[in-house]
């Protein structure tokens, strides 16, 4: 159930989206593309992302704290590998 994605302003929605393309680029291997399905209000409360990478090759949900860093990631089967650099310590935006 998503809640109402008038929530967030433009401005607020454009950085999450950036923030969460620059995350998913840094961190996993052959990413050539993330498309942005949908920014909303999760149930909890918090700003999400969904989206798709490589043409719908596989999907993500991030949670984006109001810091504009992603705060948790969920990854759908056959989402590429976090690089090898990232696996101690996430990479930075």
């Amino acid at each position: 159930m998503k809640s109402n994605n008038e929530t967030y302003d433009q401005t607020t929605k454009e950085r999450a989206q950036e923030a969460v393309e620059q995350y998913i680029k840094n961190n996993y291997e052959g990413i050539k593309s993330v498309e942005i399905v949908d920014i909303y209000q999760s149930p909890m409360g918090g700003l999400t992302v969904d989206g798709t990478i490589n043409g719908g090759e596989a999907d993500f949900s991030a949670g984006v704290e109001s810091n504009y860093k992603v705060g948790s990631v969920g990854l759908s089967e056959g989402f590429p590998e976090r690089k090898e650099e990232c696996k101690e310590e996430e990479c930075d935006y």
